[in-house]
Parts: C-alpha cells; sequence; structure tokens
C-alpha cells in the first residue's frame, strides 16, 4: 500500500482554526458573543480607541462586517464610539466597562480552551508553535 502524503501545513492551520473558532463559540455562547465579535473585544482591550478600519484590520474582518458587528457590540453596551479629536470625521471605539466585565468573566473559559490546545505540549513546545505561527503571519501580512 502506498504511503499517503502528508496534508500540507496550510491545511493543518486552517483546520486547527476552524476548530480553534468552534470551540470558542461553545465557550462564549452563553454571553450571546460570537468569536469574532469576541476577538474584537480582545483587540480594543489592547488597543483602545481604533477606527473601525483598524479594528476590522487587526480582528481579521472586512471593513463591512467591523461596520456590522460594531452596530451590535454598541447596541449591546460592549463599545462606544467618539469623535476622533484629531479628525472629527473619524469615530474612535472604545472598550465600555460592559465589555471589559464581559473579557473578564470568559477570560478564564477562553484561556482553558488554549490549554486544551496545547495539552501534551511541554511549555517550550508550545512557545515554539507560538513563535512559529507568529513568524509565519509576518512573512504573509
Amino acid at each position: 500500500m502506498p504511503e499517503q502524503p502528508s496534508p500540507s501545513l496550510l491545511y493543518l492551520v486552517k483546520r486547527a482554526e476552524l476548530v480553534v473558532r468552534a470551540r470558542l463559540e461553545e465557550v462564549l455562547k452563553p454571553a450571546g458573543v460570537t468569536a469574532l465579535q469576541y476577538t474584537a473585544l480582545t483587540v480594543l482591550e489592547v488597543h483602545d480607541g481604533l477606527t473601525a478600519a483598524q479594528l476590522a484590520r487587526d480582528s481579521f474582518v472586512t471593513a463591512q462586517s467591523m461596520a456590522d458587528m460594531v452596530r451590535t457590540l454598541e447596541g449591546r453596551g460592549y463599545v462606544a464610539r467618539h469623535p476622533n479629536p484629531a479628525n472629527r470625521r473619524e469615530l474612535l471605539i472604545t472598550l465600555t466597562p460592559a465589555g471589559r466585565e464581559l473579557l473578564s468573566a470568559y477570560a478564564e473559559a477562553v484561556r482553558g480552551v488554549e490549554d486544551r490546545m496545547t495539552e501534551g505540549l511541554t511549555t517550550t513546545q508550545a512557545d515554539q508553535l507560538r513563535t512559529a505561527l507568529d513568524h509565519a503571519w509576518r512573512r504573509l501580512k
């Protein structure tokens, strides 16, 4: 019987991304927040006060998707929009106290998804995986 070729690295990365998203959706379901919405909130947690275009790029969604997402998150009280003092035509998106509370409430559960993903790896192997994925992203961006 001929040996089966190994799956491509691109296939394995996409497969991992899809299962991570599915597990995050399961964890976040009680909050009524999607994995993509949660990602946008975590981006604001680190870089508060972004334009919708900046937030879209950093959250890996299109500008149109981000516009819809911001409306939803604003309606739920997780983000707010304020005029940019440096450019009155721009609105800056900020995380509200309710948004920070949501992130805090789900931080442990989300960390559990990552822990489950790296279970069986040594700390060094997990760090190497993190470094390799970051390297791959930087080379392709």
